[in-house]
């Protein structure tokens, strides 16, 4: 009689297998895949597919999960065939403090007012896990876009849908063009009439249980009449796992000066940045929120600028 015991096959084994099979069954190469993924803007390499497919690493972070929601449709599987090997082995974990990110109570009141227009539960009950938040700037200088994909993770309960703002304190501002890219789509749309406020509800695609997770992306479009911004940003009122604030230049519109601003719930500080020949800035925090992380920056000497 045989005392060896079957092994039990891993997440990342479950995974590589699933990946692997899908792959056979359609005859695809990974090259093609590649390029297939390339075409859909994500960047993920040859390299990393092929460790995903020995079972050498499993998927993490944002933009791998959003390219196995890629792989899924491009190899014509079910929604979830790979992404829930993924979140079976979630964890909400710890979840810290909930606070409203910056010290503005005012503000705070009108994000209260937004929530309730919406139908959203103030305070949100789902947190960001992960976000990538991308802002493009144009040749005069100015926030042209902001692309934002985040792992969101419902913390209690069955989340349906989440709402997403877009602040300015003490600068009242027409709405800009607020999107749903994937994951989702936008249900509802609201302006507060302080116009500090604007913001949408985000309907998921399906449930999102406890503790599980989705890859959403949605994108905020300032245009050309929208009053002049030269900082972006991303809030949290959740500690997340990792947070990227990444800002690309127009190469016609390199600023003299750029400058990180962390806001949090007991006030803020300031460090001067350099691009160092760079096109682009990126902020990488980790645990970080509740908070906020901002890049700003300006044309001329410093001390001539206000705030």
């Amino acid at each position: 009689m045989s005392m060896r015991k079957d092994r039990q096959i891993s997440p990342v084994e479950e995974f590589a297998g699933a990946f692997r099979d899908a792959i056979n069954a359609r005859r695809v190469t990974l090259a093609r895949l590649h390029a297939q993924l390339r075409e859909r803007g994500n960047s993920v390499s040859m390299a990393t597919l092929s460790y995903w497919r020995s079972g050498a690493r499993r998927p993490e972070g944002v933009q791998s999960m959003a390219a196995v929601a890629d792989i899924e449709q491009l190899l014509a599987l079910d929604e979830g065939a790979l992404t829930d090997l993924l979140t079976g082995t979630n964890r909400t974990g710890p979840l810290g403090p909930l606070q409203f990110p910056i010290d503005e109570a005012a503000l705070e009141q009108s994000v209260k007012d937004a929530f309730a227009a919406l139908g959203a539960e103030y305070p949100d009950t789902s947190r960001e896990v992960t976000t990538h938040s991308i802002t493009d700037v144009g040749a005069d200088g100015r926030v042209v876009s902001c692309a934002i994909r985040s792992i969101v993770q419902s913390t209690i309960g069955t989340v349906t849908s989440i709402p997403f703002l877009e602040l300015s304190p003490g600068v009242s501002t027409p709405a800009p063009l607020l999107s749903a890219v994937s994951g989702g789509h936008v249900s509802a749309r609201y302006s507060h009439p302080n116009g500090e406020v604007h913001g949408i509800l985000f309907e998921l695609e399906a449930p999102l249980t406890a503790p599980h997770t989705a890859v959403i992306e949605w994108l905020v479009e300032f245009p050309e009449d929208y009053p002049a911004a030269f900082e972006t940003g991303h809030a949290l009122s959740r500690q997340s796992r990792e947070l990227l604030v990444w800002t690309r230049f127009h190469p016609d519109a390199l600023p003299d000066w750029v400058e990180e601003r962390v806001e949090t719930p007991d006030g803020e500080v300031r460090a001067p940045l350099s691009l160092e020949g760079r096109t682009s800035v990126h902020q990488v925090r980790r645990g970080f929120g509740p908070g906020a992380l901002k890049l700003v920056w300006g044309y001329g000497d410093r001390e001539d600028q206000p705030g």
